[in-house]
């Protein structure tokens, strides 16, 4: 992470608090673990959603293949802004995470998440992992992580269940201990009830 990715943040997060829903940007560990979902070969088509600062973009950037496709969805106009300048070759569209269906054209092989679901409420957690369904390939892959700190908060564990009613198989996966703070990885697959 460069001083300016960490000027940034931190200039967003003091503004916009619940937005960010974090102390500090992902880990490097933490953005590698979430980025194992993108397909190294082909030409995948990626979503990640709520890129922050970009450390989970730089990430998603070491493993795409040429010719993939990277779509970053920001909500805040700041973060959105960086982006754009750090990396010019991924498509970063200023909008909600809800949106997503009409935000993509197209099947999506891997969504990337980075979002602070803990802090939103039932019915916007529902919304958005709809759309992530609803966009994701047949064979698509969601990755997100949960801080551990966290994991018995109503939130967090109101978000788990949902991710069961998402999806088919729902991996716990390893804890990155080296991030700020330490957080699980959550591999999804299969969507259940997608939309047609």
């Amino acid at each position: 992470m460069t001083s300016r990715d960490l000027s940034v943040f931190v200039g967003v997060a003091a503004r916009r608090p619940h937005l960010v829903g974090a102390v500090a940007p992902s880990g490097r560990r933490l953005a590698d673990a979430l980025a194992t979902v993108v397909p190294r070969t082909g030409s995948p088509f990626v979503v990640e959603l709520g890129p922050g600062s970009g450390t989970v973009s730089r990430a998603v950037a070491r493993r795409l293949p040429g010719d993939g496709r990277h779509l970053a969805v920001e909500i805040d106009e700041g973060f959105a802004r960086h982006l754009r300048q750090r990396f010019p070759d991924t498509e970063v569209v200023l909008g909600d995470a809800a949106d997503l269906r009409t935000i993509v054209d197209a099947p999506v092989d891997a969504v990337v998440s980075g979002l602070p679901w803990s802090l939103f409420d039932e019915d916007r957690q529902r919304t958005i992992l709809g759309a992530v369904r609803d966009v994701l390939a047949r064979d698509g892959a969601f990755t997100t992580f949960a801080y551990r700190h966290a994991a018995g908060l109503s939130g967090a564990r109101r978000f788990r269940r949902l991710l069961d009613e998402h999806f088919d198989e729902v991996v716990d996966g390893r804890t990155v201990w080296r991030n700020l703070p330490p957080a699980g990885i959550l591999l999804c697959r299969r969507a259940i009830g997608k939309a047609a």
